[in-house]
C-alpha cells in the first residue's frame, strides 16, 4: 500500500495539471470503490474550481470552491494517470505515448479546462473516495485522531516521548500506529529503526530521550530522500505520469533478507520475523 512518500509523490505529480483549474465534468463508471461514492458525486465535483492539492498522511485531499475537499485513499493499487491528447504527463511536460481509449479499471474520469483529464485507475479497488464540507475536514472519519505529520514542526522527540511513554506495544507497532504518527508504513518503519540503530521489537516505551530525537531525525531523512526518489515502486505504484519510484534501489534492510548489513563496522545480516502479520526486517547486531 502506497506510504507518505508515495501519496506525496502523486500530490506533487497533480500539482500543476489540476491545482487552480476547473473540473469541467466529472465521470463515474461505478458506484463504488472500496466503499459506496458519495450521493450525487459526479454532480457535486462537476463544475468546481481545484483550489488546493494537499495531503494528510496517506490520503489526497483536494479543496473545492464548492466549499468541499475530495478526500483520496490510493488503496493497494489506486493511481491518477493525467493525460492529454493521448499523452500521459509528468509535471509541466508531456513525454510518454499512452492509448486515449478508456481502460478497464478506469472508474472515476476528471476531466480538466484545457483538455487534460485525471483518471483515477484501481484494479483491486481497495482505494477509497469521498467528499467532506473542507472546514471540517478533521473530523472526517479518515482523519480524526490522527497523529501529527512525521515532516512538521509537531513531531519532534519530545512529542514521541509522551505519545510512548509506558507503552507496552512494540516499537514497530507504535510507529505504525496513525493515531501516533501519520503516513508512516511497513517499508518507512523498518528502513528508520535500522538508521536510527533501535530493534524493532523493543517496547516503545523503553527509550530515552536521545533515542526519540535521533528516531525522529532518522523518519525525516528517510521519507525525504524517498520523496526526492518518487517513493517506492514495489507491485502497483506507479507516479501520476505513470513513472515508477526508485527507492526500492536504496533499500537498507526492507526485503534485503540474507544480505550483509549495510551499515559501515557491521558484520551482520538482514533477518525478517513476523510482527502483527507483517514482514519486519532488521540487524541483530546494529539494532538494539
Amino acid at each position: 500500500m502506497p506510504e507518505l512518500p508515495e501519496v506525496e509523490t502523486v500530490r506533487r505529480g497533480l500539482i500543476p495539471v489540476m491545482e487552480g483549474y476547473r473540473i469541467a465534468k466529472a465521470v463515474q463508471n461505478r458506484p463504488d470503490l472500496r466503499w459506496p461514492l458519495p450521493e450525487n458525486f459526479a454532480e457535486r465535483l462537476t463544475g468546481t474550481r481545484i483550489e488546493r492539492i494537499g495531503r494528510r498522511g496517506k490520503y489526497l485531499l483536494l479543496d473545492l470552491d464548492s466549499a468541499e475537499t475530495l478526500i483520496v485513499h490510493l488503496g493497494m493499487s489506486g493511481r491518477f494517470l493525467l493525460h492529454k491528447d493521448g499523452i500521459i504527463r509528468e509535471g509541466a511536460d508531456f513525454h510518454q505515448s499512452v492509448g486515449s481509449q478508456s481502460g478497464k479499471h478506469d472508474h472515476v474520469v476528471l476531466e480538466i479546462e484545457g483538455g487534460s483529464r485525471a483518471v483515477f485507475n484501481d484494479a483491486r479497488r481497495f482505494g477509497a473516495m469521498d467528499l467532506w464540507p473542507t472546514s471540517k475536514i478533521e473530523c472526517h472519519k479518515f482523519l480524526s485522531g490522527m497523529g501529527p505529520e512525521p515532516l512538521s514542526n509537531h513531531f519532534n522527540g519530545e512529542y514521541l516521548a509522551e505519545a510512548f511513554a509506558n507503552r507496552k506495544t512494540s516499537l514497530k507497532a507504535a510507529l505504525l500506529d496513525q493515531r501516533r504518527v501519520a503516513g508512516l508504513g511497513n517499508i518507512y518503519v523498518c528502513e528508520a529503526l535500522h538508521g536510527a540503530g533501535l530493534l524493532p521489537t523493543r517496547m516503545a516505551g523503553s527509550l530515552n530521550s536521545e533515542d526519540y530525537t535521533r528516531l525522529v531525525e532518522v523518519i525525516r531523512d528517510v521519507l525525504r530522500t524517498a520523496i526526492d526518489a518518487g517513493g517506492s515502486s514495489l507491485r502497483d505504484f506507479h507516479g501520476a505520469s505513470g513513472e515508477l519510484g526508485y527507492f526500492q534501489h536504496a533499500f537498507k534492510v526492507y526485503d534485503q533478507e540474507g544480505k550483509k548489513c549495510s551499515q559501515s563496522m557491521c558484520s551482520g545480516t538482514i533477518n525478517r520475523i513476523v510482527q502483527n502479520g507483517r514482514s519486519t526486517y532488521y540487524c541483530a547486531l546494529c539494532q538494539n
